[in-house]
């Protein structure tokens, strides 16, 4: 079973006069020899190094206290969180299941052997708690899978103990410094290996800063695109927050060729949005069952023990429980389909090779407002009509279809705000603040309806049902809170709107 640990560490160039004395430095009471380890690691990508490409690492690496399986993930510079698996011939399942979404059935091969000799310090504090792990590593490095060479260096690396504050490390970087030591000017071992062995990388991912109309479309649908492979591991591993964040990232990209089709050819993206719309539904049902049972925990717990009776805490926490272990399961297998990694493919395919039409060539200035502006037309219209309509089933449903086009009309504005500035910027503020009124609405229609499930099954079980009425009756009021604020908050949306 693989384990998680978050990493925080530096690196340094290092010369012949190898680490200074650190004794002193931010509570540094002793400095421990605990001698040296050779390390042995064997680096795995694809091919076309794809991890490498997304600053991924995967290797398998003997000797020291952590031999086995790591695959690293950049959180921000100097930060990684590493997946750790036990030791074994092949890559373990857990940990090929997390870089999927990059490789997508192609192969994993060895790309790079580093063999590290690591003379290692301990810097302790007066009462010997453990500060941070310093060390010099003599590194060689050989590449496995192309026509490469070998490389050796040597460098300085100062990793943070668990719990450590990280300004430790800004103290002994500034000792370092003073004693000539820089900062190393690679990210990793890893990047310095494939760099001085074999040359850059065949992907560097990075792209001229946007200049046309279609430029600033495909720039916001590349940020969607990564964002759906960066999530894609986080919600394997059921990172808090991250299915909410994926699904966001596919309902941006659907939404984005829809407001955008005077950029886009329709006939290419309507397919791609279809099965957009599925992936988020399938990763809507464990995200909506989280929100929802936050929703109805917290409430169920402000209410006065006089009104709850019965196992009214047992049966929602057993209902949640449930309902998220069935679509875990079942959003993990559609991660792994054929369907989702086609998927994949086809976004990148697109991006690669973009659909463009005519005003895609012309300045976004014209076309991204036009388009937003658009957007902006029937979120007003479809206020306006559920307004009209009594409170009710009619209304929740007019006032649920106008909170999925504001939601459209935010993303149109993120997209075109790097073109438009100041007013996309105020819109897309805007939209956000009517789309949590109205998702508040939504969630209540929601809870309600559930409340009235949990009843049911509670009252053929003999329970009493009224905690759930009392629920239902505040929901009811949530609602309605909602429903008169909204004339108000749309006014202010109105006139501050200047796109």
């Amino acid at each position: 079973m693989a384990d998680a640990k978050r990493e925080i560490e530096r690196k340094y160039e290092s010369d012949e006069s190898g680490l200074p004395d650190l004794t002193g430095v931010g509570g540094v009471a002793h400095v421990l020899d605990k001698g040296v380890v050779d390390l042995d690691a064997t680096y795995y990508d694809t091919a076309d190094e794809r991890l490498a490409a997304a600053s991924l690492t995967l290797r398998r690496r003997t000797g020291g206290s952590d031999a086995g399986w790591h695959l690293k993930f950049p959180v921000t510079p100097g930060i990684r969180d590493e997946i750790r698996a036990p030791l074994a011939d092949t890559v373990p399942d857990e940990i090929a299941a997390l870089v999927r979404s990059r490789t997508r059935g192609t192969e994993l091969i060895p790309v790079v052997r580093l063999r590290s000799l690591r003379d290692v310090r301990h810097l302790v504090d007066a009462d010997g708690r453990l500060l941070a792990e310093a060390s010099v590593d003599s590194v060689t490095a050989d590449r496995l899978n192309r026509a490469g060479g070998t490389a050796q260096w040597t460098e300085i690396e100062v990793e943070l103990a668990d719990g450590g504050d990280p300004a430790f490390l800004d103290q002994v970087e500034k000792r370092l410094r003073k004693a000539g030591i820089q900062p190393s000017k690679s990210p990793s071992k890893l990047a310095r290996a494939l760099e001085q062995t074999g040359g850059p990388r065949t992907r560097t991912g990075k792209h001229a800063a946007p200049v046309t109309a279609g430029d600033h479309v495909l720039a916001y649908l590349r940020d969607q695109r990564d964002a759906i492979l960066e999530y894609d591991p986080a919600v394997r591993r059921d990172v808090p927050d991250s299915v909410h964040k994926m699904r966001v990232a596919t309902r941006r990209m659907r939404s984005t060729f829809r407001s955008f089709r005077s950029v886009l050819d329709r006939g290419v993206t309507d397919p791609i949005g279809t099965e957009l719309k599925w992936i988020a539904g399938e990763l809507g049902a464990d995200r909506d069952q989280e929100v929802l049972a936050e929703r109805l925990t917290t409430a169920l717990d402000e209410l006065p023990s006089t009104v709850v009776s019965g196992p009214a805490h047992a049966r929602l926490s057993s209902w949640a429980s449930a309902r998220h272990s069935h679509t875990r399961g079942h959003l993990l297998a559609v991660l792994d389909s054929a369907r989702y990694l086609a998927l994949l493919d086809t976004l990148d395919a697109l991006l690669a090779d973009p659909p463009l039409r005519k005003k895609a060539a012309k300045k976004p200035t014209k076309v991204l407002s036009k388009a937003v502006r658009k957007d902006l037309g029937k979120v007003s219209r479809l206020i306006t009509d559920a307004l009209d309509l009594p409170p009710g089933h009619d209304r929740d449903l007019a006032l649920h279809e106008a909170r999925k086009k504001a939601k459209r009309t935010r993303y149109a504005a993120e997209a075109a705000t790097p073109a438009l500035g100041g007013p996309a910027r105020s819109l897309t503020k805007s939209m956000k603040s009517l789309t949590t009124l109205l998702g508040d609405h939504q969630d209540s229609v929601m809870a309600r309806h559930t409340l009235r499930e949990l009843a049911a099954v509670a009252h053929a079980a003999g329970e009493s049902a009224f905690p759930y009425g009392v629920l239902y009756g505040r929901e009811e009021q949530r609602a309605a809170a909602v429903e008169a604020e909204l004339p108000g908050r749309w006014k202010e949306v109105r006139s501050g709107t200047s796109v």
